[in-house]
């Protein structure tokens, strides 16, 4: 097993893509908020054509899998990834290699 360290950009990127997607515009169109708050934990805050939409962690992992699929090959699975908190937020990957 080896782990893999998403930067805070990477999972922005891979939010934007998932959501580009889902909403049938380009990745550029699509603007990303992460927050994390003690109450309600890691969340983000997408703006896609002027709407404004909350994704939880369960939304954001699922983007984060289908990015680590697109963008690496690499196929992991929803234990597989953590997000986690330091100075900026990120997501611990743990790959089957």
């Amino acid at each position: 097993m080896s782990t893999m360290v998403l930067s805070m950009d990477e999972i922005i990127n891979a939010l934007c893509l998932h959501m580009a997607e889902r909403k049938a515009v380009r990745p550029e169109d699509v603007q990303v908020e992460l927050s994390w708050e003690e109450d309600t934990g890691y969340s983000a805050e997408v703006w896609v054509q002027g709407r404004s939409q909350y994704l939880v962690e369960s939304n954001m992992i699922e983007a984060i899998l289908r990015y680590m699929l697109s963008e690496y090959g690499i196929r992991a699975y929803r234990e597989d990834v953590r997000l986690d908190l330091d100075e900026e937020i990120t997501a611990i990957v743990t790959t089957q290699n």
